[in-house]
């Protein structure tokens, strides 16, 4: 047996269990350590979310960004087997009603979560998850009363999450996928691909018929930002119509997004870019889609999405720059186009995966283990609302009765 420790500050907890061989590190080796200073570990985190089955929501860039805007210290649980990181979690600490709540930075903006594994750390058994589960308990529980690791897929690219084991309720949101070919021919033939031709070319017609149209990809620092601000102003102006609460009004989540645009572009790789249709012609100039994207290796995530109906609606905006950015994928190498969370008519007609993905919830302290249960009955009864197309047209009517609408020319977003 392998002796446990712990020490504050950064804690070092040793979990019991068995050697493994010079191949693979097993949960079992894992030490896990505790630190405040994401930049003390950058180049091994950067290892880590370079693994293409680790989100790039825990990667170095968008964690740092998140907590630079809330003004937050990060907690990083690092997992050391044979003199390195091969594991790690980020996480902030809030508190909800009196309850400190450790969990991924980024919040309801992460469309899949994994946390950072190496591809050599061999897949726990259930004594090494039990393990594992108390070692975090220990490092965390004078910092936090419940853990929540959410949104997480349990298989993810035909691979099982090490923690799977830990799931304890399917998450209310589903994600929504669509594989990607070399070929973009290939790829709108799983769907229905005549009617997408059509629908492309009716679109074309239509924006020609008034001057024509661009696909913008900003580039220029301060044409990022101008587009991102259009963004918060299409997206709240729609959701103020339908009188739906603004997720994007607060100004520290809007200073996180401007702070991911400012991230030096990878390759391909970005944690955030802006994509627009811009009319030319008599309404030169005119911004009537946004997209934002983020990619990481070939998995490229819509993070959001607005359309101005102001001009043209019958045109379709929307749906003719998801095709420019799904075709412009194909011919970059990407694999996956996700279209991230929340169900979506939208979403259907052009994805052909559905992912289902879960909570993980780890009490820390009797507060931890009294709210855990509600938690858990919150997450099934919103769930089965959602499911429910009669019951969750009654709560968006609710929801709409609470919140004042606002006098916004109109305008629609891509949910």
């Amino acid at each position: 047996m392998q002796q446990r420790k712990v020490q504050y500050g950064e804690q070092a907890i040793e979990t019991p269990g068995e050697q493994a061989g010079d191949a693979v590190m097993r949960f079992s080796e894992l030490t896990l350590v505790t630190l405040r200073d994401p930049h003390s570990v950058e180049a091994e985190w950067r290892r880590l979310e370079g693994f293409t089955k680790n989100s790039l929501h825990q990667g170095f860039d968008w964690c740092l960004a998140w907590t630079e805007a809330h003004e937050n210290a990060l907690t990083i649980v690092q997992g050391i087997a044979g003199g390195r990181i091969v594991l790690i979690l980020p996480l902030e600490i809030v508190q909800e009603n009196g309850i400190r709540i450790a969990r991924f930075p980024g919040d309801r903006f992460n469309n899949i979560n994994t946390g950072l594994f190496d591809g050599d750390l061999a897949a726990p058994d259930a004594e090494d998850l039990r393990n594992f589960a108390s070692a975090l308990r220990i490092a965390l529980r004078n910092e936090a009363d419940l853990i929540v690791l959410d949104n997480i897929p349990l298989m993810w690219r035909d691979r099982q999450h090490p923690l799977s084991g830990l799931a304890t309720i399917e998450n209310q949101n589903h994600s929504f996928q669509l594989p990607l070919f070399a070929n973009f021919e290939a790829t709108i033939a799983q769907l229905s691909a005549k009617s997408r031709r059509k629908k492309f070319r009716s679109s074309t017609r239509k924006l020609e018929a008034i001057g024509g149209y661009e696909h913008v990809i900003a580039t220029e620092q301060s044409e990022k930002h101008t587009l991102l601000d259009l963004f918060f102003h299409q997206k709240g102006a729609r959701l103020a119509m339908f009188g739906l609460p603004d997720v994007f009004s607060a100004p520290v989540i809007r200073d996180f997004f401007h702070r991911l645009l400012d991230v030096p572009v990878d390759g391909f790789d970005t944690p955030l870019v802006l994509h627009a249709i811009r009319l030319r012609g008599e309404h030169e100039g005119h911004i009537c889609a946004i997209a934002g994207l983020s990619r990481k290796d070939d998995h490229v995530i819509c993070q959001f999405g607005s359309i101005d109906e102001s001009i043209c609606p019958e045109a379709s905006p929307g749906e003719l720059l998801f095709w420019l950015m799904i075709e412009l994928s194909c011919r970059e190498g990407a694999s996956i186009f996700d279209f991230g969370v929340g169900d979506q008519p939208y979403k259907r007609n052009w994805c052909t995966q559905e992912t289902v993905q879960h909570d993980i919830l780890l009490p820390l302290t009797w507060k931890g283990t009294f709210i855990r249960p509600l938690r858990v009955v919150v997450t099934g009864a919103k769930a089965m609302i959602k499911r429910n197309p009669h019951l969750y047209a009654i709560v968006q009517r609710w929801r709409s009765n609470r919140c004042q609408k606002a006098p916004e020319p109109p305008v629609s977003a891509m949910e």
